[in-house]
């Protein structure tokens, strides 16, 4: 039947492969319910076409039966009012109805199988939609947690990042200090040594002034120049 090799491939879809193929998951499994909630009604409809076939099958093999009993008693009131003739016609058409009750035994038998299938399908489909909804929310948590985790890994090298410039920056500093402090020791190594003879005659300066003064006052008490 068509319509069942039309829904096989529904069906038959394993639903995590194809989750598993996603390239946006979130994104993709909003998308892949939406389809299959347009499948799933398509395959109702269907579903209900064929399971309305199959109840008018079974109405049709029923109404048969019914007349086939019908001749049948026909043929007996007849043999019991003595008129053969009469019963003879009833069993013809009886058998005439009978033959025609085989074909639509079949009919209905291949109908009810293809309503079983459909049906079977239909509850699949349907649990495998219900099935997925309710995962839905779980795979969507597994997205966000993983989307954070990517977040903490780029933070967590952005960290070792900014802690390697860290390091770079206070060897820098530390290869400045050393350029600072050579750069001092050769200024000093550079500058006039010290003249301590020079200092001393300063300091031996001071005390021949005062030598003088004195002298000089013992020269005014000789002269009487102090009075």
């Amino acid at each position: 039947m068509s319509i069942l090799n039309r829904f096989k491939d529904i069906i038959s879809a394993n639903m995590n492969s194809i989750i598993d193929r996603m390239e946006e998951p979130e994104k993709m499994i909003d998308q892949y319910l939406r389809d299959l909630s347009e499948d799933l009604a398509e395959v109702k409809r269907n579903t209900a076409s064929v399971m309305a076939e199959e109840t008018r099958s079974k109405r049709e093999v029923d109404e048969n039966e019914a007349e086939v009993k019908k001749y049948e008693q026909l043929a007996k009131k007849a043999l019991e009012a003595g008129n053969e003739a009469d019963a003879r016609v009833f069993l013809t058409k009886k058998q005439e109805v009978e033959n025609l009750g085989a074909g639509l035994a079949a009919t209905y038998a291949s109908a009810h199988e293809n309503a079983i299938k459909m049906r079977q399908m239909h509850d699949k489909l349907s649990q495998d939609i219900e099935t997925l909804k309710n995962r839905r929310a779980m795979i969507k948590g597994k997205i966000s947690v993983a989307e954070t985790q990517e977040t903490l890994n780029k933070t967590s090298t952005a960290s070792r990042q900014s802690e390697n410039a860290m390091s770079q920056f206070e060897r820098m500093e530390e290869k400045a200090d050393r350029m600072l402090d050579e750069a001092t020791a050769m200024s000093e190594l550079e500058s006039q040594p010290k003249d301590e003879a020079k200092d001393l005659e300063e300091k031996y300066a001071q005390s021949t002034s005062a030598t003088v003064e004195e002298e000089l006052a013992r020269m005014k008490d000789e002269m009487g120049l102090n009075n």
